[in-house]
C-alpha cells in the first residue's frame, strides 16, 4: 500500500507506479490535512482526508476549503471528480 504522504503528492500514474511531487512532499508531507488547506494545498488536503478514511475529517477539510471557495461540496466522491484524486493499486513509488 502506498503512504499517505506519497498519496497526498502523487501527481499521476504510470501503470501500477505512482508518480510523486518529491520536493512538495518534502516540504510539505509531515503537515495534517487542516495544515494543508489552510496553506491552500487543496488537492494534498483532500487526498490526506480521503487516506484518513474518517468522515470528520473529510467533513474538516470541507468546511474549510468551502469557505475559500464559495462552494458546497461535502462528498469524497464530488471532491474526487473536482481534484481527479483516486485510490489505485499500486505497486511501486518514482518520485520526481
Amino acid at each position: 500500500m502506498i503512504s499517505r504522504e506519497d498519496f497526498m503528492f502523487t501527481i499521476g500514474y504510470d501503470g501500477d507506479t505512482a508518480v510523486v511531487d518529491g520536493k512538495a512532499k518534502a516540504e510539505y508531507g509531515k503537515l495534517d490535512t487542516l495544515s494543508l488547506a489552510r496553506r491552500g494545498l487543496f488537492r494534498s488536503a483532500f487526498a490526506s482526508a480521503l487516506y484518513s478514511g474518517s468522515k470528520e475529517e473529510l467533513a474538516a477539510f470541507a468546511e474549510v476549503y468551502n469557505a475559500a471557495a464559495g462552494t458546497s461540496y461535502s462528498t469524497a466522491e464530488e471532491f474526487q471528480r473536482l481534484f481527479g484524486v483516486k485510490q489505485e493499486t499500486i505497486k511501486k513509488v518514482m518520485a520526481l
